[in-house]
């Protein structure tokens, strides 16, 4: 091997697999990306496979390596020297004796395990489960799906020798034969101790769960094996390239939003998506807050998630856009952005409750749907479009609202952030400058890249320079500056009143619906 040596830095989420190759300083040099994957929410489950995160993998791989080989003077695959990876985490991915996927992964959005966790809640208490692993017990967790699929699913559960939490930790296994997961996607799991970093039995225990199943527990930065032959094989990476633990995707956002301190903020606009900064200490007294280990003993990522964000942008563009290169602008979000830009601020009075898989905050009800309210015979389609929009935003200002912190910066990430309109909308409802990061869709995975860039330079996977990282990462916060538009002020602080006011009686309006209907043969 001679000449730049380079890290491959992938990012496994919901829709698809993005990568890019980056070099010693921290500079992206080539980005490759998958296809849509599918996902299955037939009867309010929300499941993928996890065959269909390695095939998308090893596509995507190989893609870069390709473009590499053509952008890259004399490129060799052995130059690339280490692979991480980040994940979407809080997925319940049971494997067998060989490592084998059984059944699809239930993922962080599917809340089917209600019962399991209120009985789990009840054996622990809810004071003392929060104070261990620093999150609530809810039906989202990875130990209560695995105590509904052992109730449910009794043939499937029989097989389960293996669980992992994130799916990146699916594509390490299969790269390197390592069952292993980070301390960051691991707290979302339900039974890994905030502060000490280990599973703890006696909540397994409470589970009836086996503790032998779940996997060993790393910093981001550590180095867990090397690729294999055949894993080499399939991808065109070298045998023997190191592969690190990585992180789950949370807390690579944070960190590319460079997110060292209270008042740093992240807002992720993925699929789903969080705010989220760092404290030295878990917050535990206001609900819908989540915990997470970050970059070592008292640093702990305090955020709020939502599982609405980029799929309402997709779902509104779809609906209001024409979803489709038939009708005018070949590009259907380029249309949407013309949409936006024909509605004023506040969307002439409609608001939008954006919950079209449930959600996560301002309140844990997977029951839960969206709804239109102030539609009069002056709405247009602009109107509706915009309005979706705003309603992510509103909420997105209710986590920083809970938070608590003075804000002293707001970093955004995701694939939401390609549409400037959005960008602007948040600036103004949040009443504070947003910097967009360059190719913020990249960043979380070009981070990653960075930590392996430090773990180079000292020479050791076994400790981390904090502050070498900081600077690297710093380097790197550059992108355009949305600034709160004035006028916009008192329309959206209207807006927003409004739409705090609105989930209490949407709630009601649901539950009553629900007494009241009984389909025929119930």
């Amino acid at each position: 091997m001679t000449g730049m040596t380079y890290t491959a830095a992938f990012d496994v989420g919901t829709t698809q697999v993005k990568a890019v190759l980056v070099d010693e300083q921290g500079t992206a040099r080539v980005c490759a990306s998958s296809g849509l994957l599918p996902i299955d929410t037939t009867d309010g489950r929300v499941e993928q496979n996890p065959e269909d995160w390695l095939q998308a993998f090893i596509e995507v791989s190989r893609d870069l390596l390709t473009k590499a080989g053509k952008i890259l003077e004399h490129f060799k695959s052995d130059q690339v020297t280490g692979i991480i990876m980040s994940g979407q985490m809080q997925d319940l991915i049971a494997l067998d004796a060989q490592g084998q996927p059984v059944g699809p992964a239930i993922l962080y959005a599917d809340g089917r395990a209600e019962e399991e966790s209120a009985e789990l809640t009840e054996m622990y208490g809810a004071d003392s489960f929060r104070a261990r692993v620093g999150n609530p017990c809810d039906g989202s967790l990875p130990i209560a799906k695995l105590m509904w699929m052992s109730r449910h699913q009794p043939d499937r559960y029989a097989q389960v020798r293996h669980v992992l939490i994130d799916a990146k930790d699916y594509l390490i296994w299969w790269l390197t034969g390592a069952y292993c997961g980070d301390m960051t996607a691991c707290s979302t799991a339900g039974a890994m101790d905030l502060y000490s970093g280990k599973w703890r039995k006696d909540i397994l225990e409470a589970s009836g769960l086996d503790a032998a199943i779940f996997p060993e527990l790393y910093w981001p930065w550590e180095n867990v094996g090397t690729s294999t032959p055949g894993a080499s094989a399939a991808t065109g990476f070298a045998p023997g390239t190191k592969v690190y633990a990585g992180m789950g995707d949370a807390g690579a956002s944070t960190l590319a939003g460079g997110v060292f301190h209270p008042g740093q903020c992240n807002i992720n606009l993925g699929t789903s998506g969080w705010i989220a900064t760092v404290t030295e200490r878990a917050v535990t007294d206001r609900t819908g807050m989540v915990n997470l280990a970050y970059l070592g003993t008292g640093s702990i990522i305090n955020t709020v998630p939502f599982l609405n964000a980029g799929n309402v942008h997709a779902w509104a563009t779809g609906v209001f856009a024409g979803g489709g290169p038939a009708v005018g602008d070949g590009d259907p979000y380029r249309r949407m952005g013309h949409l936006l830009e024909s509605s004023p601020a506040g969307a002439r009075g409609v608001i939008c409750m954006p919950y079209l898989v449930g959600e996560r905050f301002p309140m844990m009800n997977p029951s839960i749907r969206g709804a239109y309210v102030g539609i009069s015979s002056g709405t247009e389609a602009c109107d509706l479009a915009r309005a979706a929009l705003e309603g992510v935003s509103y909420s997105i200002r209710q986590g920083l609202d809970l938070l608590g912190t003075p804000i002293e910066r707001v970093t955004l990430i995701g694939g939401g952030t390609r549409e400037p309109q959005w960008c602007q909308m948040l600036a103004d409802i949040l009443d504070a400058p947003v910097q967009v990061l360059d190719d913020a869709h990249l960043m979380p995975a070009v981070a990653l890249a960075e930590l392996v860039s430090v773990v180079k330079q000292t020479g050791s996977s076994s400790r981390l320079n904090l502050e070498a990282l900081k600077k690297l990462v710093e380097v790197n916060l550059t992108g355009r500056v949305y600034s709160p538009n004035e006028a916009n002020r008192q329309v959206y602080e209207e807006g927003y009143s409004r739409f705090q006011r609105l989930y209490p009686a949407l709630d009601s309006l649901r539950q009553a619906s629900s007494d009241a209907f009984v389909p025929h043969g119930w």
